[in-house]
Parts: structure tokens; sequence; C-alpha cells
């Protein structure tokens, strides 16, 4: 097994259940706002695939550099074992929704430039590009708890690069979720959902920053 998906395992293997729980209810109670169930999805970066099973839509994608995705994407789900900075697979123009969550901040400058490119490749025209990601701004302190987290990105940097790849930012929320689900969400999910409704709880604990950005001209 190589170090990248060592890590992963250590890190969520035995909470596989509890963050298929929380997804399914950031899901229903708030991206599926942004994704129309006749939509093509990709989730670039999925991990075990808890934002794409959990997402309605029309067609599934989810592409990550780990095997172990396929053991845990749904009947549905097309997993593509890639880079993603050179998803061949996905036919350009071809995609409504992109989704990506606590992903780039693994990757190098370079390597977070290749896969907007390629983002914007694939989705369609006015596709939409949604980010959830840690923002330094507001969680510097752990943000160096992860061994693999190799570039500090936050809200202005991370539009500042959709911006430069050709994409017009739509919307952005600074402070969304909490930086870990080893937070106090870990222990108290059944909360998430309160949390959702109530953004003046964002304003104080959130430390993760979620972008929306779409493909123009």
């Amino acid at each position: 097994m190589d170090m990248p998906a060592l890590i992963y395992r250590n890190r969520f293997g035995s909470e596989i259940d509890f963050r298929n729980r929380m997804w399914k209810t950031l899901c229903e109670h708030f991206f599926q706002r942004y994704v129309p169930q006749n939509a093509s999805v990709v989730d670039v970066g999925c991990g075990y695939c808890e934002f794409i099973n959990n997402i309605r839509c029309a067609k599934k994608i989810a592409v990550d550099v780990n095997p172990d995705a396929k053991k845990f994407a749904k009947v549905g789900v097309e997993v593509i074992i890639s880079d993603s900075t050179d998803m061949k697979s996905v036919m350009d123009n071809s995609v409504d929704i992109v989704f990506m969550s606590d992903f780039l901040e693994h990757l190098t400058k370079e390597s977070i430039i290749g896969t907007l490119r390629e983002i914007w490749r694939i989705l369609r025209p006015d596709g939409k590009l949604l980010i959830l990601q840690p923002n330094i701004r507001y969680c510097l302190r752990d943000y160096w708890m992860f061994f693999d987290h190799v570039t500090p990105l936050d809200d202005r940097s991370m539009s500042e690069a959709l911006r430069a790849t050709g994409f017009e930012v739509t919307e952005c929320r600074a402070r969304f979720l909490p930086f870990t689900t080893k937070s106090c969400l870990r222990n108290f999910a059944f909360l998430l959902r309160a949390y959702l409704k109530m953004p003046f709880l964002h304003r104080i604990f959130g430390q993760q920053a979620f972008i929306v950005a779409e493909k123009r001209g």
C-alpha cells in the first residue's frame, strides 16, 4: 500500500460509519441545493466516496489515486483511479458539477493549477465547481496536524487561483464547517443538522471555506 493510502486509512478507517452519516446529513441539508437531480457529477479526490454516495444526481463519477475508493463506492458510481491533473477518461464539456472536499491542500501549487485546468476542461459551459477546504486564516494552529498537507490555502488565495484559471467565483463562505471531524461535531454529530441552519454558529466555529465557482466564457 502506498503512503497516501496508508495515511488515509489510518486517519479515517475507524470513522467510516460516522463519516457516512455526517455526509448524508451534509448532502441532504446543504449540498443538494447546488446539485440538480438530473446532473452529472464528478467527485475529485473522492476518498471513501462519502459525498458521491449520498448526493442525488443522474450520473456519478468518483476520481481518486487511492484504489480503496472502489471498495466504498455504491452501485451506480463509476470509479476512476487517476491523478486529478489527468482525468482523460472524462470527456470534454461533459459534466454539470465537480465537487472537491479537503483535497487541494494535499497538492503542490503546480498540481492545484493543473487540477483546476482539468476541471475546466470537463465542465460544461456554466457548470459549477464546489470546493470545501480548510481555511488557514482560521485554523492555522491545527492546519499542519496532518502530515500530508502540502499547500496552505485560504478563501482569498483559492479564489485567486480560480479566477486565474478562468472561473468566476459566485459564492464564497470564508467560514463554514469546523476544521475536522475530530472536533466538537465528532462527538455531537446529531447537532450537525441544526448547525447548518444557524449561520451565526459558522462565524464562531467555521474553519473551512466553501466556494462555488462557474465555468464562464
